[in-house]
């Protein structure tokens, strides 16, 4: 078995899962792992074959993802929140073979999803697994048989491992919007090294190190915080859904050291509680800030004693692959961004128009060279050409900006940042300045082409009994914002358009651009 493997990776883990307080050693997981290759050998699974993974928090998921890279195939990720249109989506184009679900999760009709696919998009697949905790699985779904997980890990353990450090092991789905989403593909060799990297730069082998899985397992976020504790062979703690109060009592409970969480998760947990510090044991408390309506969490968490980092991470490039210095005053500390956890990376942000690389504080599309690069796009070489720059560099899509002490600075998606009269601009800045105003409890703003060239156009959703007055609220920016920054006009909603996500749900600045466009025809 080579030692840059996935099994070998898992086998050498001292330590333990802590599922639901329930310890199961890494041991144990490498173990049934085993016995679920030699059961998926024997559905016809073999090297290169496609297993969807529509799991949430369970060591089953992990196993079954170690039983795929033992037999050479992929584990393609599916988000439990994800229902038939977008099921059927993953595993068509992904053509996988077999789909493993847990029927009774939530008591969410997960098999009636099922039946409401496309059946010509579930053609490829050849059978289903039943993961259960409660004895009910069902026989058969829409014509497919389900095999009972319980009854696979009673097989023996497969001996035989034909896992290779370059095999393409798992596929995770970008947040597409406007289209499907591609399907990014990553080896085993490039996990391996990214999971110690990040064990070694997070000091998640410290001798006292406990870590809390708070993202799902389906999205890079979660992945890769956990195959960083195996990596250091400390303990993970995890549940099946994120719970706020669950969370924070697992954090005292288990004197947790290290977690990371989105800005709405960390809202919630610290409303779950009413102890002024409740969270003294934390050393690090990775911070990805994906809610505008949040920005001021960072000082109110400060203020009960935990300190936020900010990360940066996506799923070409996996997640935690940078981050912030955790003694920096807080306004550096919870930038997106920061030092990559490599040694040998590297950043650079260049002009998306002239394509000149750019001084340090210069905002310009962030580039990358970086041993946590994915494989590719599967099966998509236009995008894998787009993607990647003439002298070999990783196209990120994400406006940003490199510092001279080796850090960089993410501001926003590129393709949210507005061109205005020549400059970048991210259209947080803005929203930020709107927020600021007493009538205005949320904005997005989004920029429209005009004969005049780009302008911005908010959209807000006014706080609770505040008097809307847009004029006053255009004039407000004026008096604080350069002239070309100031929106156009601001429309009023109840809510904006979102996508869930695997980590977060993300607002769709599209749908919010083509309404704009409506509404200035309309006027």
């Amino acid at each position: 078995m080579p030692a840059d493997t996935l099994p070998a990776f898992l086998a050498a883990a001292p330590g333990v899962l802590l599922d639901r307080d329930r310890p199961l050693a890494y041991a144990a997981l490498a173990d049934e792992s085993a016995r679920l290759a030699a059961a998926l050998r024997e559905l016809g699974v073999r090297a290169g074959d496609r297993v969807a993974l529509w799991l949430p928090n369970v060591p089953a998921w992990l196993a079954l993802f170690f039983a795929c890279a033992r037999l050479g195939a992929i584990a393609v990720s599916v988000n439990t929140r994800f229902r038939s249109h977008e099921l059927a989506d993953i595993v068509g184009r992904s053509r996988a073979k077999l789909l493993c679900y847990w029927p009774g999760f939530k008591q969410i009709d997960f098999s009636g999803i099922l039946a409401g696919c496309d059946p010509a998009a579930l053609s490829a697949l050849e059978a289903l697994l039943a993961y259960e905790e409660d004895g009910a699985a069902p026989a058969g779904v829409i014509g497919k048989p389900a095999q009972r997980y319980r009854k696979l890990i009673e097989r023996a353990p497969l001996a035989d491992d034909v896992s290779r450090p370059e095999a393409g092991c798992i596929m995770f789905t970008t947040s597409g919007t406007t289209k499907a989403p591609k399907f990014v593909l990553h080896d085993q060799r490039t996990l391996i090294r990214h999971a110690r990297d990040v064990a070694a730069d997070f000091g998640y082998g410290a001798a006292q190190a406990k870590i809390l899985l708070t993202a799902p397992l389906c999205g890079v976020f979660g992945f890769c915080n956990a195959m960083a504790a195996i990596a250091a062979g400390h303990p993970l703690a995890m549940y099946p859904g994120f719970d706020a109060l669950e969370a924070a009592r697992a954090v005292q409970r288990h004197a947790i050291t290290h977690t990371h969480a989105t800005d709405e998760m960390i809202h919630q947990m610290l409303a779950a509680v009413s102890e002024p510090q409740p969270f003294p044991s934390v050393h690090f408390f990775g911070y990805a800030a994906f809610s505008p309506a949040l920005a001021d969490l960072p000082m109110r968490a400060e203020a009960r004693g935990l300190r936020l980092v900010g990360l940066y991470g996506m799923s070409e490039v996996q997640a935690l692959m940078a981050r912030q210095n955790e003694s920096a005053p807080l306004a550096e500390r919870t930038l997106g961004g920061g030092r990559p956890v490599a040694a040998e990376a590297r950043v650079r942000a260049r002009d998306p128009e002239s394509g000149e690389v750019l001084a340090h504080g210069i905002a310009g599309e962030l580039e990358f060279q970086v041993p946590s690069l994915m494989v590719g796009y599967f099966e998509n070489e236009e995008a894998n050409r787009a993607a990647t720059t003439d002298d070999g560099w990783f196209r990120s899509g994400d406006l940003g900006y490199t510092t001279l002490d080796g850090r960089f600075v993410f501001i926003a998606r590129l393709g949210d940042a507005l061109r205005l009269s020549g400059f970048l601009v991210s259209p947080a800045e803005i929203e930020d300045v709107l927020q600021q105003h007493a009538s205005v409890e949320s904005a997005q703003v989004v920029g429209v082409d005009m004969a005049a060239g780009v302008k911005p156009v908010a959209f807000v959703i006014p706080k609770a009994g505040a008097a809307f007055d847009e004029q006053a609220l255009i004039a407000d920016c004026a008096a604080r914002i350069a002239k070309f920054k100031v929106p156009l006009r601001v429309f009023v909603v109840e809510s904006f358009p979102v996508t869930p996500g695997a980590n977060a749900t993300k607002i769709q600045k599209a749908k919010l651009r083509e309404r704009a466009q409506e509404l200035l025809r309309g006027s």
